[in-house]
């Protein structure tokens, strides 16, 4: 093990900049993390055992920081012990076994049915683009597919009387997802009447096209909603392509589907990641009660 022959924490700094190009803020938030350990422990980073980074944590926790921002700190304690350990200035890393603080899961967004319903109709129907993105926003809404899912759809991909996609999905895995009657009915209106107009030149597979009369990119229609929500008065950051998604899994929770059926429909390979919708019909249930409930009501 040798000594470095400069401040550990500057060379970590400059290494940082100059070798990884990580940005300024990153590498300032770095050093503050490591300056911050030296202070509240009284001793220099490299003396640092595993047992003192684990009580340096435990009194982060004590002090109600929260594990994003633990978690972060561990982040620039790693990425300090690996330079030190190319560096020859170590012998053992002292974060090598911690466990990263785990982070709460964010609850997905998602709108009320009402706001669903004011989405769909905001389209103007008095034009093929209309009429097409009305039966974007009916399909993705009655099936929960990705936006990547939509805008890739093929014409060879639907079947439309007996009301369903073949979707390939992630990690190229093909799955049925059916839709309703309404989103039916639209996707109908869209092929036999819109699409003819919006067909340049050579035909394709495509189902919904733009003005040049290619696919629609995942971009496009991300600002096709962010458009419509801007119309009917939902704020931008409120909605996208994926929260159409939540909003199709929530509401079906909340209207009795199972799980099991949500999960093959939004083809999730794991439960689990489904099972976040119930948390979300939960927190709206809580809601409910503080609202409504006479003893809460103030």
């Amino acid at each position: 093990m040798t000594s470095p022959t400069i401040d550990p924490i500057s060379a970590f700094s400059s290494y940082l900049m100059l070798h990884l190009k990580r940005s300024s803020n990153t590498v300032s938030a770095y050093v503050s993390d490591l300056q911050q350990l030296e202070t509240q422990l009284d001793a220099s980073v490299l003396e640092l055992k595993s047992q003192d980074i684990r009580h340096f944590l435990s009194l982060l926790a004590e002090q109600n920081v929260n594990a994003r921002s633990r978690s972060r700190k561990l982040s620039a304690l790693r990425a300090f012990f690996k330079f030190a350990s190319l560096n020859g200035w170590v012998e053992q890393n002292p974060v090598a076994e911690i466990e990263t603080p785990k982070l709460a899961k964010k609850l997905p967004k998602t709108l009320g049915l009402s706001w669903v319903n004011q989405l769909l109709q905001a389209p103007d129907l008095n034009h093929a683009f209309g009429v097409r993105d009305r039966a974007m926003l009916e399909l993705l809404y009655a099936t929960g597919l990705r936006v990547s899912e939509l805008v890739g759809l093929k014409v060879s991909e639907m079947r439309l009387e007996a009301g369903f996609l073949l979707i390939t999905g992630k990690g190229n895995k093909q799955r049925v997802v059916p839709f309703g009657e309404q989103a039916g009915s639209w996707l109908k209106r869209y092929i036999f009447q819109a699409r003819p107009e919006l067909v340049v030149g050579r035909k394709n597979d495509w189902v919904f096209l733009n003005r040049f009369g290619v696919a629609m990119t995942r971009q496009a229609f991300w600002q096709l909603i962010k458009k419509y929500a801007l119309q009917i008065g939902v704020p931008r950051n409120q909605i996208s392509p994926h929260v159409l998604r939540h909003c199709f899994a929530t509401h079906l929770l909340d209207n009795g589907a199972d799980l099991r059926s949500i999960q093959m429909m939004l083809g999730h390979a794991d439960l689990s990641t489904t099972q976040i919708y119930t948390a979300i019909s939960r927190a709206r249930l809580r809601q409910v009660v503080s609202d409504h409930h006479p003893l809460e009501r103030h």
